[in-house]
């Protein structure tokens, strides 16, 4: 790999994402290694040139010696590019280019509901993106449809319910949503969407849980108790992982009390109506 010098990542150090891919760019010897800095930690000096906000939003990439700072996916295919330079020509063709800033937005605006962290309040500088009102719903519906699609197969391997479609999983994906939004019709509504993108953050993870079950399935025929017993483990993980968002978010306990009997009305619904 050949190594680019005299340039600073700047990261969310609360992000492990972050942490990852800028660690392994050093690891990898694409960028020296003072080529990462925690966003909190900017001095004085670099704040005169950086874009401060913009760069809570794009990870930045500041060349240390001309003083000047590139954004967002123009870093990534810079540094990549550096050792693979056919990377960043493929990269900045226009089609493509567009795709990949959409993709890293997604993610950028999106990474606090996918791996949240606490506000710390004795932080002056912290890299907390802009509120996007887009992106989260675009999120929100990216994870609704995958709980819908991972459900609509999983429900089919337990016989004992009702068999499955793809109305019924709609139904109870987007009542979830409405059935907890109605304990918080108090909060702002970005406190509303945010949590909201949390909760559909747990209920991806729990169906990226399932998917190795149906994986297996398609080539052995799993016996129905196994299937239970990895759905029975999977609600508990989700249910824990919503319990651990309540406290970081600050929000009220009684929203995982409510989350258990949304699942209970759900099973009462599938039982009795289809």
């Amino acid at each position: 790999m050949k190594t680019l010098e005299n340039q600073t990542l700047l990261y969310d150090e609360d992000c492990p994402l972050c942490r990852v891919y800028t660690s392994g760019f050093i690891a990898a010897g694409m960028l020296d290694k003072n080529g990462k800095k925690p966003y909190c930690q900017l001095s004085d000096e670099e704040q005169q040139f950086i874009n401060v906000k913009r760069a809570s939003n794009e990870i930045a990439l500041i060349d240390n010696k001309n003083k000047s700072v590139i954004y967002g996916i123009d870093s990534l295919l810079k540094i990549i590019g550096y050792s693979f330079p056919w990377m960043e020509k493929v990269g900045n063709i226009k089609p493509i280019k567009f795709v990949l800033k959409k993709g890293y937005s997604f993610i950028s605006y999106n990474r606090k509901v996918i791996i949240p962290s606490k506000i710390k309040n004795e932080v002056k500088l912290q890299c907390v993106p802009d509120f996007s009102y887009k992106y989260r719903l675009i999120f929100i519906g990216f994870a609704t449809l995958i709980t819908i699609l991972v459900l609509y197969n999983f429900s089919n391997l337990i016989r004992l319910l009702p068999k499955s479609t793809i109305i019924r999983e709609l139904i109870l994906a987007t009542g979830q949503i409405v059935f907890q939004g109605l304990f918080l019709m108090k909060f702002d509504p970005k406190i509303i969407l945010n949590y909201i993108g949390n909760l559909m953050t747990v209920s991806l993870t729990g169906s990226l849980l399932l998917i190795p079950i149906l994986i297996v399935n398609s080539i052995f025929n799993i016996p129905e108790s196994i299937t239970l017993t990895w759905f029975g483990i999977t609600v508990l993980l989700m249910l824990i992982e919503h319990s651990r968002r309540i406290k970081i978010l600050e929000l009220p306990f009684y929203l995982s009390i409510t989350w258990i009997i949304y699942r209970i009305i759900a099973l009462l619904f599938i039982l009795n109506l289809y």
